[in-house]
């Protein structure tokens, strides 16, 4: 890593960039703003449902599309900052995602929805592992840790709170599309301006062509902690996956609400809990912290599906703060396990494999479940989902208490 160029204004062909610490909050505010991006929708989803007529089946496929769209790109050009450096490749990014916010302005039906979704996609999987990483480098000397706990809290933070705001949007006004993709179209070019404005992290090494080659690159010394905590991902990023993809369906089918702020609120509850506390256990040591998330959500599961059996909304409710609590435990403390052991050119690369892990635990399961509503029900489906998630927890635990062996 280079970090000359951090200590003073100019570099060295005479451009002027931001101050360290400016960067470093316009590069987390730039990261939140896209996972609030990809949150977003998911209350507009029904709302759409009702104008378009489209099966619901249709709905999981719209939420999902992003999944895969971010897998796709994560793993052609997740390690490619690694060796063009971080600017390029977060410049990028953040022009894709404005195309994509403007893609859902002018929308005229569900088949652009699901375009946007996966243009959407591609453009946060390209950024992800690069602000991850971006944020480790940038972060102030005396508060490194401040940037791992970032690349944990914005992700989750800013799909929760996507998901609340554009839920109000929809409650109470009636051009929510308008205005919220609007609105993130703006911040999306604030977000450009700033990764232009700031120095680069990282010198640029050969390899870039070959690091387009679709692959994943877990560092020898990283792989016991990556492996044991793969199914912790999956429990907790299923459980996100059911609050942010199927929890409308299930507000409006089994407990009878179709209000937009109720929506917003039940998706936020668990991403905002899971910021929350990765924050807060952020000193803790990082593997202790994977198997208190891992059982954390494994108990949040456990209460969602008992208040989705019983019709009992507050349940949900619990469930889903407690397990969203286990997401945010298990996430953050994967990646501060996974990150010191990684050189600074592995780092995009490392960090591209936890969220392609992530992601494809995010976006998978929702799609089948989608598929299943119509032959089983949409409760059979969700506490065969849950059981699931329950299931990876139990996993989870035997790897981890494996790895402390």
């Amino acid at each position: 890593m280079s970090t000359a160029t951090l200590d003073r204004p100019l570099t060295a062909d005479g451009r002027r960039t931001l101050s360290p610490g400016v960067a470093f909050a316009g590069a987390g505010l730039a990261f939140a703003s896209l996972y609030l991006a990809a949150g977003a929708p998911t209350p507009l989803l029904v709302l759409f449902e009702r104008q378009w007529g489209f099966a619901p089946w249709v709905l999981t496929v719209a939420f999902a599309a992003y999944a895969f769209g971010l897998l796709a790109s994560l793993l052609v050009v997740g390690s490619l900052s690694d060796h063009v450096g971080r600017r390029p490749v977060l410049v990028g990014a953040l022009v894709v995602e404005l195309a994509a916010m403007l893609m859902f302005v002018f929308a005229p039906g569900i088949g652009w929805v699901i375009a946007a979704r996966i243009v959407q996609g591609l453009a946060t999987g390209a950024a992800s592992s690069a602000f991850t990483a971006v944020l480790v480098e940038l972060a102030p000397p005396a508060h490194k840790r401040l940037g791992g706990i970032l690349g944990a809290v914005a992700p989750a933070g800013g799909l929760g709170l996507g998901a609340l705001l554009t839920g109000a949007a929809v409650q109470f006004t009636h051009a929510a599309n308008l205005i919220v993709f609007t609105s993130l179209a703006v911040i999306m070019a604030l977000g450009t301006a700033t990764a232009v404005l700031s120095a680069e992290t990282v010198s640029p090494r050969p390899g870039a062509l070959a690091s387009l080659r679709p692959q994943v690159s877990v560092p020898r010394a990283a792989r016991p902690d990556f492996l044991a905590a793969a199914p912790a991902h999956l429990a907790s990023w299923m459980l996100a996956g059911l609050f942010m993809g199927l929890s409308p369906s299930i507000l409006r089918d089994v407990f009878h609400h179709s209000s937009g702020l109720l929506n917003g609120l039940t998706a936020f509850l668990p991403p905002a809990t899971a910021a929350a506390t990765a924050y807060l256990l952020s000193r803790h040591p990082a593997r202790a912290v994977v198997r208190l998330g891992t059982v954390a959500v494994l108990a949040g599961t456990a209460v969602v599906l008992i208040g989705i059996a019983t019709g009992t909304l507050p349940l949900l409710w619990v469930g889903g703060l407690v397990g969203g609590a286990g997401f945010g435990a298990t996430f953050s403390g994967a990646l501060r396990a996974v990150g010191p052991l990684a050189e600074a050119h592995q780092r995009a690369g490392l960090f591209a494999a936890v969220f392609l892990v992530a992601y494809l635990s995010f976006g998978v399961p929702a799609i089948v479940a989608g598929q299943l509503v119509a032959p089983l029900g949409l409760l059979t489906t969700v506490l065969c989902y849950g059981g699931a998630v329950m299931l990876a927890a139990l996993v989870a635990l035997a790897a981890q208490a494996r790895l402390g062996r």
